[in-house]
């Protein structure tokens, strides 16, 4: 979300920005929103001046019936009745145009940082820093975690989806308690050993909160919908009732739907929503920041990636669980928070000892929220590809401004918009996949890293059920 202000004292570089993450649509750039602008402050003055003469010709009233001035009386209060009437219009056209520029500011991503690469798509990303590890030798073909699962008896796609339909898989036995033990050794490394704060937040959010972190309402057909949180769809007779108390028809219908719309819960995508809105509508003190969250959640995607790759396997599920981080910080020091934040991440992969690269995505290839987002890619050496496990992103006070998050600084002072980051730390899922596929022997059964070992029960080997 943007401050209108800043646009307004940088349209070039506001322009320039957007341009660099490619086409922009003719509705974003400053000049049509400036635009819209000085319409809703001409209607702002219009009123304003309304009101400031209602109140003047009000007075005058009483100073003409103090003299006796019965004519001068009347013709004020003619135009009081009138500046009445004419003001509730000018109030609903201030309203549309308040949720116009509104609606239409929500819709734009953010700035790209002065240092991220220019790029049309992920052919334009850069590689970072030197690889970690080397790719493992085998003397036989690797599988692909799919073929090991399956193989094993232990992940059962099929049964999966007589439940639930496609990209949804059943694990089980030593499997389910591997992908269990990967998210308990994230999280175990985040809280002990990085300082996260553990939280364990709810699954289903509001509207708002999928507004605050920018999944709404630009991705709304990328999330799940999972109905209203009273179960009663009452918003019509809410109207009814609205009308029959003198509301206009189309205002009240208005006003239910947005009603119904803030009793819908959203089942969350990632755990970044629910934590990076624990500040929300929220003054924290300086002395507070960072504040670093992380949880294990599972997380729920409706949105499967291009159509016709990866049909088939764990590598994009509509369900599946990640180790969140997120960090709130002063805008001073999200920077290097975001580096800490990468680093933290890399930790993880770094103890079960897998192949990775870390790549700063370019301009074309960030998400919507981000100012400059590095991902983690792991080797999988069944596709013979390194393929994403974590992005860590730095937002700014993009996210900020939707949650209307600050903080008061040290000494006092006017609050500040808040800086947020978020990444994965990693996702269990792929994790998983990374462990199946390097892990792999030539029998089939696949050794568990020493690192998982405290978490699983003496089983050091995932062999044939």
């Amino acid at each position: 979300m943007y401050d209108v202000k800043w646009i307004r004292d940088n349209p070039g570089l506001f322009d320039e920005g957007l341009a660099r993450r490619g086409a922009v649509p003719p509705a974003w750039r400053s000049e049509h929103i400036l635009a819209l602008e000085a319409e809703r402050r001409a209607i702002v003055t219009r009123l304003q001046a309304s009101q400031e003469r209602r109140n003047a010709a009000s007075k005058e009233i009483g100073q003409a019936k103090a003299r006796k001035d019965e004519a001068a009386a009347q013709a004020l209060m003619a135009e009081v009745a009138a500046l009445k009437q004419s003001m509730p219009a000018d109030e609903a056209v201030l309203r549309t145009a308040d949720a116009a520029l509104n609606r239409l500011l929500s819709e734009i991503p953010n700035l790209p940082a002065d240092d991220v690469p220019l790029g049309a798509d992920e052919h334009g990303n850069v590689e970072r820093q030197t690889r970690y590890g080397m790719p493992r030798a085998y003397t036989f073909a690797p599988r692909e975690h799919f073929e090991i699962g399956e193989g094993l008896g232990l992940m059962d796609f099929e049964t999966a989806a007589k439940l639930s339909g496609a990209r949804f898989v059943v694990l089980k036995r030593g499997l389910a308690r591997l992908e269990r033990a990967i998210g308990q050794y994230m999280l175990d490394t985040h809280v002990g050993e990085h300082g996260y704060i553990e939280v364990n937040p709810p699954l289903l959010v509001r509207s708002e909160t999928m507004f605050g972190t920018a999944q709404l309402p630009k991705f709304r057909d990328d999330q799940f919908f999972a109905g209203t949180h009273d179960g009663v769809d009452g918003q019509y007779e809410t109207a009814i009732d609205r009308i029959a108390a003198g509301a206009a028809a189309s205002e009240a219908l208005q006003a239910a739907r947005e009603e119904a719309n803030q009793r819908r819960l959203w089942l969350i995508p990632t755990a970044e929503v629910p934590l990076t809105n624990l500040v929300r509508e929220a003054i924290t003190p300086e002395e507070e920041l960072p504040l670093r969250l992380t949880a294990l959640s599972h997380c729920f995607r409706a949105e499967a990636g291009a159509a016709g790759r990866d049909t088939r396997g764990m590598i994009r599920q509509h369900q599946f669980q990640k180790v969140e981080l997120v960090s709130i910080t002063t805008p001073e020091e999200s920077r290097a928070e975001h580096e800490r934040m990468l680093a933290c991440a890399e930790a993880v992969l770094k103890g079960l000892d897998l192949h990775y690269r870390v790549m700063t995505l370019c301009t074309g290839d960030m998400g919507f929220a981000s100012q400059k987002t590095y991902d983690i890619e792991v080797w999988l050496p069944g596709q013979g590809a390194f393929r994403e496990i974590s992005s860590c992103s730095v937002c700014g006070d993009f996210q900020a401004r939707r949650m209307n998050a600050r903080y008061r600084p040290r000494g006092g002072g006017q609050p500040r918009y808040v800086h947020s980051l978020n990444g994965s730390g990693v996702a269990v899922g792929r994790a998983l996949v990374a462990v199946l596929e390097t892990y792999q022997n030539a029998d089939g059964s696949v050794t568990v890293p020493e690192v998982l070992l405290p978490y699983m029960g003496g089983i050091r080997r995932l062999e044939t059920a």
